[in-house]
């Protein structure tokens, strides 16, 4: 989180709304309709435009996404860097080229 937006995340106007919101979605990723664990605002949030409810608390600007979903929205892996799915979609750890584990 962001050193500016940890007022905005932490007060009662901004939960009350991430879990109004999350509710009314019945808590599923609006991407994929799997469980949702973020409410993500969809225009990205700023030191201009935080205080800004019309951006910051409005529902026109928020979808439930899943961690996989958020991860995607921002470029993040959906694993750690010592890790990778298979063929299968099964969890498994990377070794190196060349290791005993290869």
């Amino acid at each position: 989180m962001k050193p500016f937006a940890k007022k905005f995340y932490k007060s009662k106007a901004w939960q009350d709304c991430r879990d109004a919101f999350f509710k009314s979605r019945f808590g599923l990723c609006e991407r994929c309709g799997a469980g949702g664990v973020i409410v993500h605002h969809k225009t990205k949030l700023t030191p201009g435009n935080i205080n800004d409810p019309s951006v910051s608390l409005s529902w026109d600007n928020l979808e439930v996404l899943c961690q996989a979903c958020h991860n995607k929205e921002h470029g993040l892996s959906s694993t750690s860097a010592d890790t990778m799915f298979d063929a299968f979609g099964n969890l498994i750890h990377r070794y190196p080229p060349g290791s005993k584990y290869e």
